[in-house]
C-alpha cells in the first residue's frame, strides 16, 4: 500500500511540473490586474529637481514602460515603444529601473526618446511595488488609475498590434 501511495505521489509531480514547463512566463497573471496602479512619486529623469506622481495621469489612458539601460531587451523593444509613442494613441511614459541617470540618458540620446518622459527609479523601489519580474515590463493604466493590463519581456510588433493597442483604443473609448 505504501509503495502504491508513493508511486501515485510520484506521477501527480511529474505531471504537475510537466504542464507547469508548458506555461509562458510572460503570461503569468499579474495579481495588480484589475487593481489601481502602486502610488508613486518620482523624479523626472531628464530635470531630477522636478517629480512625477502616477495620480497625475487620472482621466487619461496611459502606458507604464519599465526600461533600464543595461537591459538588452530593453533596445530589442525600443522600434515597438517608438512606434506605440508615435502612434499618439495615448501618453507612454517611461520608468527607468535601476539604472545609473548618466547612463539612462546617454542611452535615450543613442537611441531615441520615445517617452513622453520618464521617471527614475534608482533603487528599483516602484518596480517592487508594481511587481517587477524583470525589464522590460509594459503596463497599460486606464482614466481611473487601474492596471488593465501588463507584459512582461519585450513588446513585440504583434503583441502591440493585437493585444496593446486595441485596448488602449477600447480604454479610451470608455468613460
Amino acid at each position: 500500500m505504501s509503495k502504491a501511495w508513493v508511486v501515485g505521489a510520484f506521477a501527480a509531480l511529474v505531471l504537475l511540473l510537466g504542464v507547469g514547463l508548458t506555461l509562458n512566463p510572460r503570461e503569468v497573471p499579474s495579481p495588480l490586474i484589475g487593481k489601481p496602479a502602486p502610488a508613486f512619486g518620482l523624479p523626472l529623469l531628464h530635470a531630477p529637481d522636478k517629480t512625477f506622481a502616477q495620480k497625475e495621469m487620472l482621466g487619461k489612458v496611459w502606458v507604464l514602460n519599465v526600461w533600464a539601460s543595461w537591459c538588452p531587451p530593453c533596445l530589442e523593444e525600443h522600434p515597438v515603444i517608438t512606434a506605440l509613442a508615435n502612434s499618439k494613441l495615448v501618453p507612454v511614459v517611461g520608468l527607468n529601473y535601476k539604472d545609473a541617470r548618466d547612463d539612462a540618458l546617454s542611452w535615450l540620446r543613442r537611441n531615441g526618446d520615445p517617452f513622453a518622459f520618464s521617471v527614475f527609479d534608482a533603487n528599483g523601489r516602484i518596480g517592487i511595488d508594481y511587481g517587477v519580474y524583470g525589464v522590460p515590463e509594459t503596463y497599460v493604466i486606464d482614466r481611473h488609475g487601474v492596471i488593465r493590463y501588463k507584459r512582461i519581456g519585450p513588446l513585440t510588433p504583434e503583441i502591440s498590434r493585437d493585444k496593446v493597442q486595441p485596448l488602449l483604443k477600447d480604454l479610451s473609448r470608455e468613460s
